[in-house]
């Protein structure tokens, strides 16, 4: 029954200044209002709702406040680069600082390999790709780099 995720939403404090910083990532902008926004992530699968709203001071909680995008393994070599091209920073993650990133996370049974950065309001974004699906082995997390060199 259940196909995917369709949609999730973040408050933002300004509306415009929200939709560069996302248009900057080449999502296509679906819908918008005065207080509202819709960017396509796959156009007719999903979508990210973007709300002005005072909501926005809601302390960080990666449970409030956090989204992480689909990427294809054969372009998380490069999601630093394309990032910082864009004028978006990394930023440190489960103490890995930016040059250190990609990183590898061990949700043993499963390996998957993501970068870490911020909408201009602080919450938290993430593209991420699975490495490995299924497979029992335990590991520390750990950069990119150090993966592929093990």
């Amino acid at each position: 029954m259940i196909k995917g995720l369709y949609e999730a939403h973040l408050p933002v404090s300004k509306l415009a200044n929200s939709i560069e910083f996302y248009k900057k990532l080449e999502l296509e902008l679906a819908y918008q209002n005065d207080t509202l926004a819709f960017f396509w992530i796959k156009k007719g699968h999903s979508w990210l709702g973007l709300w002005e709203t005072d909501k926005v001071d809601t302390p960080y909680h990666p449970s409030l406040r956090h989204i992480a995008l689909n990427i294809d393994i054969k372009d998380v070599e490069n999601a630093k680069d394309w990032l910082e091209g864009k004028g978006i920073q990394i930023k440190t993650a489960f103490g890995f600082p930016p040059e250190k990133q990609p990183l590898i996370l061990p949700n043993n049974p499963q390996a998957h390999a993501a970068i870490y950065f911020q909408d201009p309001d602080g919450n938290s974004l993430e593209l991420i790709t699975p490495l490995r699906l299924d497979f029992e082995e335990y590991f520390e997390m750990m950069s990119l780099e150090d993966w592929n060199t093990r």
